[in-house]
């Protein structure tokens, strides 16, 4: 029997059947596998816990985050190195954090987006239904959670180092180590997604010494002359440190706050200007 009208359209007949089989639906989830597409926050919880797997996993990564802060921690406060005040903690800590915050949001995340570039890992993301900004996001959230992790470990010894600090010390130090990861974060982007992975590794490492020789000037500021001094706060991991040590005496240093803020913003356009997935 023809359905079709001869105007064209379909019969009632047509319609009415189109219609019962439209009516006829499984419930969602009624089959397995399901082919509907996850949502947008349990693919940043999938990326997240798989890029702080491999963070934590990696025993160059643990060496740079974990293991270098805590012995400098340690032993700048039990060995008689140098003249570092009477509370030695307090002294000690704020560059100790500043080089735990750029092992991990720095260093190790410009080695690990560039080997992951070198081996095709992001080019194989890129073909997944997980979106650019998935991938980023899983990343820094890796890197935000090591952080805290960091914070809270080397936070714990320094209390058991003699360490007592007051409810809004520790508030500010949060912020300002928030924004630190932010600024070597977006920096570790530029690096790692920019580069070759044996340039990123070469110049990651080398760049790591000079920061931390430079954040460490903290140490001494009252023995350089004022432009010095200046000089050093423009840098990175200077302007952390120095910001650190001012929130670990109940202020704000706002000048290093503002350097960190430029930095990141400048990275960060660059990152997303010139990051390269292969």
């Amino acid at each position: 029997m023809n359905e079709t009208a001869s105007n064209g359209q379909s019969s009632p007949i047509s319609v009415a059947r189109d219609r019962r089989l439209a009516e006829n639906r499984f419930e969602p989830g009624t089959f397995s596998p399901d082919p509907r597409p996850s949502s947008a926050a349990k693919m940043l919880a999938a990326q997240t816990k798989l890029e702080l797997t491999l963070l934590l996993r990696n025993g160059e990564q643990l060496l740079l985050t974990m293991f270098i802060p805590i012995t400098l921690l340690i032993g700048l406060c039990l060995l008689p190195i140098g003249d570092l005040g009477d509370s030695r903690v307090d002294t000690v800590l704020p560059g100790v954090m500043m080089v735990a915050v750029m092992s991990t949001a720095f260093t190790g995340q410009a080695i690990a987006v560039g080997f992951d570039r070198r081996y095709g890992a992001l080019k194989r993301l890129g073909a997944t239904p997980l979106p650019r900004w998935g991938i980023i996001a899983g990343k820094s959230a890796a890197v935000i959670i090591v952080v805290a992790l960091q914070s809270l470990l080397l936070g714990a010894i320094g209390l058991a180092l003699g360490w007592r600090p007051s409810v809004v010390e520790l508030l500010l130090g949060a912020v300002v180590i928030a924004i630190g990861t932010v600024t070597f974060a977006a920096l570790g982007l530029l690096l790692g997604g920019t580069l070759r992975a044996e340039i990123v590794l070469a110049l990651a490492n080398v760049l790591w010494f000079i920061m931390v020789g430079i954040g460490s000037v903290v140490f001494a500021s009252g023995e350089l002359p004022t432009a010095v001094h200046t000089l050093v706060r423009i840098v990175p991991s200077g302007a952390l440190a120095h910001a650190l040590e001012a929130a670990l005496d109940t202020s704000m240093d706002w000048f290093s706050i503002l350097v960190l803020l430029i930095w990141a913003a400048v990275a960060g356009v660059c990152a997303a200007r010139w990051f390269k997935f292969t």
